[in-house]
């Protein structure tokens, strides 16, 4: 337990957001009507806590801004309908046409199609870099990168990367440091203190953690937090109430989910580094791990994503391997309470600064189920791999 498990419980449940309630009522509202023009231009000064205008926040999104901004010791923070248009928002936010904006090449695919897409049509120089260069990415940095992003770990090949280290580095040339920290939350992996500037989560996952609303926030310091919310403004980027509230309330229950996806997942992951299919388990925690010893000094806790490597590349036995499973399920997203498994054979045409040369990738995402039936899945799943492997 620690001082956060209180801040999650309390934090954002001001009366005058609750309105005597245990929790914020959900506010459905587009037009603010206003007593007085005194209390119009208060309510314009005051947008990220009093109601002014709909798609500037309500009682309901306030709270969970302020939750999330106790959470990261942070300035304030801004929402969004999905973590996408987070990160996404704020690299816009603070990238500038003429300059060059670094990324870390494990980035969320998605995030990557929008820097080749959309921030290149705006004359900006997209550059990435090894997750696992540290401090010596000093040396490619200049006074013409405005971003540094970072994703840690890695959501796929889960690489921990030097966020102090990089992010000194990027502050010596006065970039903005952006990180997604969709994978620890601000409970296992304090960003801002850090060194990061805008802490990104796709709330969709471990937040809301129930694979119901999608859901986006960007956690800023000072200097940053002011700039971002006139942005995302001038964009017009706005959660609907009925999402927030489902990531509100999900919340809540956070700590005791992220103990439990953290157990049965190490739990799982070192009964996978006995299996002769696999080449490698990457688990942060795990001390075969990369950046092993980077997690430890950094993170306080690891959530319930990771991956192995196989030793075979056999498209019909990898397929046998996920269309059998009875617990785990097929598909996107992660940071529910059930289990899924995905699978990237061709990681090399996502990995430009360092050519993926390993096996085929297979990602658990571990759920709420009892472990010993997850492992039993899994067994199965190898047989059925096996059966091919052998055949051919």
């Amino acid at each position: 337990m620690s001082k956060k498990d209180t801040e999650i419980v309390e934090a954002g449940r001001r009366k005058s957001w609750t309105l005597g309630s245990v929790n914020p009522p959900v506010f459905h509202t587009s037009t603010v009507i206003f007593d007085s023009v005194a209390e119009m231009a208060e309510a314009g000064r005051k947008s990220h806590e009093i109601m002014s205008y709909g798609r500037r926040g309500t009682p309901t999104s306030f709270a969970l801004c302020d939750a999330l901004t106790t959470l990261s010791g942070a300035a304030g923070t801004v929402l969004y309908p999905s973590g996408l248009a987070a990160i996404t928002t704020a690299m816009l936010t603070f990238a500038k046409a003429g300059t060059k904006v670094f990324i870390a090449d494990n980035i969320y695919e998605p995030t990557r199609y929008f820097a080749d897409h959309v921030l290149a049509k705006f004359g900006v120089e997209v550059v990435y870099y090894d997750p696992l260069i540290g401090a010596g990415i000093a040396n490619l940095l200049d006074d013409r990168v405005s971003v540094v992003v970072m994703e840690s770990p890695g959501s796929i090949t889960m690489e921990v990367q030097d966020v102090p280290a990089i992010a000194a580095a990027a502050h010596a040339v006065n970039a903005t440091v952006i990180l997604d920290n969709t994978w620890a939350t601000p409970l296992y992996f304090d960003a801002l203190s850090h060194g990061v500037d805008v802490s990104v989560q796709a709330l969709t996952k471990y937040v809301v953690g129930h694979s119901d609303a999608m859901l986006g926030s960007a956690t800023a310091n000072a200097r940053t937090i002011d700039t971002l919310r006139r942005q995302s403004g001038a964009i017009g980027q706005c959660a609907g109430p009925d999402d927030v509230y489902l990531g509100l309330r999900g919340l809540r229950t956070l700590p005791v989910r992220l103990a439990q996806h953290q157990q049965s997942a190490l739990t799982i992951a070192k009964w996978l580094q006995d299996r002769d299919e696999v080449a490698e388990v990457r688990h942060p925690a795990l001390p075969s791990a990369p950046s092993y010893e980077l997690w430890r000094r950094d993170f306080t806790g690891a959530s319930g994503v990771f991956s192995f490597v196989l030793k075979e590349d056999n498209e019909a036995a990898i397929t046998a391997f996920v269309e059998g499973m009875r617990h785990f399920k097929l598909g996107f997203s992660w940071g529910g309470f059930e289990s899924l498994v995905m699978f990237y054979r061709h990681l090399s045409r996502i990995r430009t600064a360092t050519p993926w040369s390993a096996g085929p990738v297979i990602r658990l995402q571990i759920g709420l189920e009892d472990v010993d039936d997850l492992i039993a899945d899994l067994a199965d799943a190898f047989k059925r791999y096996d059966a091919i492997i052998e055949h051919h």
